[in-house]
């Protein structure tokens, strides 16, 4: 693949919407300006499993300012009911507790809220099932898990090899349900035009990871071409891939509207029905066995993952499948098994499947370094791949060890002792863990670009990709302003709408590789096809190529992750005051933004490990925590020192630009990095997160 040396990329630009955002000037998408608006509120099922058998809405019909109420048996019929998560109220069934089983129009978000609880449901309630257990007898192997992956792998003989290893390690990690949370809840406006020949049938505002990911999801939902649908989404206030697809309240908005008699619906969830609407990550059992000679080298690999999936519709996520990469091991396998249980569908959380599959492998290295005796990062050096294990192919540039040797000397790992519970400063047990972090570089296929010279000087560049607060509008334009040769001043990019070209949804880590090659061969088009100078006016769209690479080398982001942590002995109180990732990610567009989402990723990982659990009541199978006062989540005091680096490099393999998706690599490994330091200050080991003062208090040593 073709690099140039890059001129506005690499650079630390701030922001370009920066203004706006501060100042409240950029509009999410509840705040764009429309006419005559309605607002709307969803009826959600009080039971688990069940069927409506009558819905009272008297009360709700007589408040004032009330303009209309859905129900499961008067609804808009839907013209395609092939997916459970959208084929909401076509009928009575009621297939987890929080379900959408209605809705109230009001002139008001308070009056439409008050409308809501105020009707009445009747129910015949049926046994409900949302306990995930391993033993659970309903388990089964999906036919592929996210990302079209093969479930199960299975290379050698591993029970035989796991019988002649000098060591091994047989241990179960438990990961809880987990809730996205962004900033910005789930939000939209919905305008049904249909009959009106100038507009589109449906204009929706909508806060998501892709504009054109939600037009092809919902036209056939709605008996609609695609191109009858816009999307609009300039700006999103986070997702951590919850708004990477459509959900059943963006249904909701558009039945709704088809019965406001053309006045725009107006629709925010509340961050309690985001607990049960659009999606979490699934909690995980996790088996890990490994066998290893006696210098370390790892000889049998096997990772079992249970975990569990909507009865109304199947999400299984690849929990497994940094295993079959991450090491060297001559036997392996692998295996996903689900549970399909009466709860709300699971989905995509910010590195699905590979966060909580290295979260429970990275955690089992370490126990294995502990039985070789040997220093965990001299392990996974000893266990470096000099070639993809699960394919055979080369790398396009794996420095995982270069990213734990720099590591090493900046956090200051030589004079750590090896014993646990070594070291004390007064009341305070101190340790530090390392872990390893893998993510696949990914790049989705169909998007284009489109580039005018729009005035002397000035080149406009429109792709209907999306800023979720990754710095999207700040990384296209440099992308853009190199390929064009051009200062970074002269580009005026648009995104965030499907009147704009096709883009693929912010997820994967995979945007600005897929949107940047776009705008690269837009640009090297618009060249080729205009001129230097191009004529006023002169306009090029051009959609980025095939990767001649893409089968003959596995792309993958590399990092390391050092934690110190602080247990009090009497209390088990624990502090996080240092947090180091040093991460191989290909060329970097920003280094300001590549900070901020390194960082972030790295706090949400120690969240993971510290604090962040959904707890289910299986009495009434709905989840209890349905807030941030109850699902807590790490925030700046949680840690005082934190920082990421990333090595000086250039991927030859994955885009024009030289550069690795970077959005997720931060999360992975970072929680398996505290919970190990939390074992080398207390020689307490926790394999079920988050690790809390219960689980460490009674294994504490007692000062004396």
């Amino acid at each position: 693949m073709t690099l140039r040396e890059p001129r506005a990329i690499g650079q630390p630009v701030i922001r370009k919407e920066s203004r706006a955002k501060v100042t409240g000037a950029a509009p999410y998408a509840f705040e764009h300006i429309v006419d005559n608006a309605l607002y709307l509120h969803p009826v959600q099922a009080t039971i688990a499993r069940g069927r409506v058998v009558a819905m009272d809405v008297a009360a709700a019909r007589a408040l004032d300012g009330v303009r209309g109420i859905l129900t499961v048996f008067d609804a808009p019929e839907l013209a395609d009911t092939s997916d459970g998560e959208f084929a909401i109220l076509q009928d009575d069934r009621v297939h987890f507790r929080g379900q959408i089983i209605g809705g109230v129009l009001a002139e008001s978000a308070e009056t439409a809220r008050e409308a809501a609880a105020l009707v009445r449901v009747e129910y015949l309630q049926e046994p409900h099932d949302t306990e995930l257990r391993a033993d659970h007898p309903g388990l089964y192997t999906p036919d592929e898990v996210n990302g079209g992956e093969e479930p199960d792998t299975d290379d050698g003989d591993v029970e035989a090899a796991l019988a002649q290893a000098a060591v091994t390690v047989d241990e179960t990690y438990e990961t809880p349900i987990e809730h996205n949370n962004p900033m910005e809840p789930h939000a939209c406006i919905a305008q049904w035009n249909l009959g009106d020949s100038g507009k589109p049938a449906v204009v929706l505002y909508d806060s998501t990871q892709g504009v054109h990911a939600v037009r092809k999801a919902l036209a056939p939902i709605f008996g609609l071409e695609p191109e009858q649908i816009r999307v609009i989404a300039p700006h999103v206030g986070g997702g951590f891939g919850s708004k990477g697809a459509p959900h059943a309240h963006n249904v909701l908005a558009i039945l709704a509207a088809q019965r406001s008699n053309g006045r725009p619906v107006k629709l925010a969830l509340t961050r309690q029905q985001m607990f049960s609407l659009v999606g979490y990550r699934t909690p995980t059992i996790q088996r890990i066995r490994l066998g290893a000679d006696h210098d370390g080298r790892i000889t049998a690999l096997v990772h079992d993952v249970v975990e569990q999936t909507s009865a109304v519709k199947e999400f299984a996520e690849q929990t497994a499948i940094t295993s079959r990469k991450m090491y060297s091991a001559a036997s392996r396998r692998t295996t996903h098994k689900l549970a399909a249980l009466d709860v709300a569908i699971p989905f995509w959380m910010r590195a699905p499947g590979e966060c909580p599959g290295t979260y429970a492998a990275e955690v089992a290295m370490d126990e294995l370094a502990v039985a070789c005796g040997l220093d965990p990062i001299e392990l996974r050096v000893r266990n470096d791949p000099e070639v993809d294990p699960e394919t055979g192919k080369p790398w396009s540039g794996r420095h995982l060890v270069d990213c734990l040797r720099l590591g090493a000397d900046r956090f200051g790992w030589a004079a750590r002792d090896p014993r646990p519970a070594a070291r004390r400063d007064g009341e305070w047990l101190i340790g530090t863990g390392v872990a390893a972090a893998t993510y696949p570089g990914k790049a989705m296929p169909g998007n284009s670009a489109r580039i005018t010279y729009a005035a002397e000087g000035r080149y406009t560049v429109q792709i209907g990709a999306a800023d979720i607060g990754t710095g999207t509008w700040t990384t296209l334009s440099q992308i853009a302003a190199d390929a064009l040769a051009c200062d970074l001043a002269a580009v005026d990019l648009q995104i965030g709408d499907t009147d704009l070209p096709e883009a693929s949804v912010a997820g994967g880590s995979s945007g600005i590789t897929s949107w940047g090659s776009a705008i690269v061969a837009a640009a090297r088009q618009f060249r080729a096809d205009h001129g230097d100078p191009p004529a006023v006016g002169a306009t090029t769209v051009a959609q980025s190529p095939e990767n001649p690479d893409a089968d003959g080398v596995t792309m993958q982001s590399f990092g390391a992750h050092f934690v110190e942590a602080h247990v009090n002995a009497d209390t088990g109180e624990i502090r996080v005051p240092r947090m180091l990732g040093v991460f191989s990610v290909g060329r970097v567009i920003n280094a300001r933004t590549l900070r901020s989402q390194l960082i972030g990723g790295m706090t949400m990982g120690l969240s993971m490990a510290l604090h962040e659990e959904s707890v289910r009541d299986p009495r009434f199978g709905h989840v209890v925590t349905q807030d941030l006062a109850t699902y807590h989540i790490s925030a700046h005091a949680d840690v005082a020192d934190i920082d990421a680096i990333w090595l000086d490099e250039a991927d030859e393999y994955l885009n024009p630009m030289g550069s690795r998706g970077a959005g997720e690599i931060g999360i992975v490994g970072s929680a398996s990095a505290v919970v190990n330091a939390v074992y080398h200050a207390t020689g307490v080991r926790v394999r079920n997160l988050p690790v809390t003062v219960d689980k460490v208090l009674a294994g504490l040593p007692k000062l004396v």
